[in-house]
């Protein structure tokens, strides 16, 4: 039995944020819905690096983070699929969605109307700068919220920043935000609540040492590149075929660090004496320690370090960390044969939780737009006539 099994989620949101928050739900045995524009759903489903998958509405973007949801079509601007949603709505325990603040109520559906419906209703507004404050009206894609959030003035070192983290942090920090305020709302008692969830502040609330160092100790955040601020030697060093990572941010294991590389005169010098001094003399340091590095690759300094103590990993490729046994062998990848719409076998991320040993998964791919209409329809109790006059009419 899942945490989540017996509620129903509707899954009103569109590309990411919203997506994987919902996506998270259906991993922990939530009911998810995703109700879909007519005629092109979301927009997700025109997305990713396969153009064939974009055309066919089956976009790779779409299939990272639906499987395991249902799809049903409801124009709401139809007075007959506004009423349908809100019919809907009263089989549902939460509403997600990520449009821009006020649509949800100038389309007659917002909270105020819904929760009159649905008293305990859950419902979560996810938005790029929050429900209200000056900015609330503004457009936001992750970019924009990496931009405006400090991500990337921190990101990169004196030469490269500000650059934008490499895949869609903002999005994904605000979705698993949501997931999370969701799952606390469920276990209210009474249930019903209206939870307004900021990309913006999402991404701000992740980078509480960042901030804190400029907050309490009023040093402002800066780009730092591959090194860590926070102590000597840490950071990225140059092996024979690539960078490994090294920290050594103890005593000991700069003790341990050094002593296997057979450089323990190290220690004696006054400028690697202390922690402060090695931060001090970080790059004097690097240099004395790519020396030895160099001479050997990366994957074979990462397994002599971790066996002694010392914290180290070579860096690798997404290719690379997809092939590991670490990641093969513990079901995080999960796959699904022969996937309606896409016409091959697909392969998607779950969650990176197990559950007294076993991987949250779910039993369903990524849907067709639409292709829960009739079962979800009928079981609100309308007819095939009904739901035939409803798609003639443009409401599904």
């Amino acid at each position: 039995m899942k945490p989540l099994t017996d509620i129903r989620v509707l899954d009103l949101t569109n590309v990411l944020a919203g997506p994987f928050a919902c996506h998270q739900l259906a991993h922990m045995g939530a009911e998810v819905i995703k109700v879909e524009a007519v005629g092109r759903g979301d927009l997700a489903r025109q997305l990713g690096a396969d153009p064939e998958l974009s055309q066919n509405n089956m976009g790779v973007s779409f299939l990272a983070q639906n499987a395991g949801k249902k799809s049903v079509t409801v124009n709401l601007k139809n007075p007959d699929g506004k009423a349908l949603f809100v019919k809907l709505v009263a089989t549902a325990d939460v509403v997600v969605e990520n449009f821009r603040p006020g649509v949800m109520d100038r389309l007659g559906v917002g909270y105020n109307h819904l929760k009159a419906i649905k008293p305990d209703l859950i419902y979560c507004a996810i938005s790029g700068f929050g429900q209200d404050g000056p900015w609330k009206q503004r457009p936001a894609y992750d970019q924009i919220i990496q931009g405006t959030s400090g991500v990337m003035s921190v990101t990169g070192d004196t030469d490269s920043a500000p650059l934008r983290v490499g895949y869609p942090i903002a999005d994904t920090v605000g979705g698993i935000t949501a997931a999370f305020a969701i799952s606390a709302a469920l276990n209210a008692t009474p249930r019903g609540t209206f939870l307004d969830v900021s990309m913006l502040e999402s991404v701000l609330a992740t980078m509480g040492w960042a901030v804190s160092n400029l907050l309490i100790a009023g040093v402002p955040p800066q780009a730092n590149g591959n090194e860590n601020p926070t102590s000597a030697p840490s950071g990225a060093f140059e092996a024979s075929d690539g960078l490994i990572n090294i920290a050594a941010n103890k005593d000991e294991q700069w003790r341990l660090l050094t002593d296997h590389l057979g450089l323990a005169a190290l220690r004696d010098r006054p400028e690697f004496a202390s922690r402060e001094s090695r931060k001090v003399n970080r790059l004097a340091l690097k240099a004395e320690l790519e020396a030895v590095l160099k001479t050997r690759p990366a994957r074979d300094w990462a397994k002599e370090l971790n066996t002694i103590g010392v914290p180290a990993g070579a860096v690798l490729t997404v290719p690379e960390v997809l092939d590991m046994p670490q990641i093969t062998d513990r079901g995080f990848l999960h796959r699904f044969p022969d996937v309606p719409g896409v016409g091959r076998d697909i392969e998607v991320v779950t969650t990176g939780i197990k559950m007294d040993g076993a991987p949250l998964t779910v039993d369903s791919p990524p849907p067709e737009l639409g292709v829960d209409n009739a079962s979800i329809y009928s079981n609100l109790g309308l007819s095939e006539s009904r739901i035939a006059e409803l798609q003639k009419g443009g409401a599904i």
